[in-house]
């Protein structure tokens, strides 16, 4: 089995801000990321942090429909 990175940006240039993003929900949620490889969490607690990037981009849009 492979562990090369599939997940692609559609604008390069906001890597930064993404991983800045995860990190910031992943302590909103309680999970200690660190940077580069976090293959020792659980999927539990990687799905928590899924989850919240989710909610926030739904609020951030829904915020701008007002």
């Amino acid at each position: 089995m492979s562990s090369k990175n599939n997940n692609q940006l559609n604008v390069p240039e906001a890597r930064e801000a993404m991983d800045r993003f995860k990190m910031e929900c992943a302590n909103e949620v309680g999970v200690n990321l660190k940077q580069g490889y976090n293959g020792d969490i659980s999927a539990r607690e990687a799905g928590s942090v899924g989850g919240q990037m989710v909610k926030k981009m739904i609020e951030s849009y829904e915020n701008s429909m007002k």
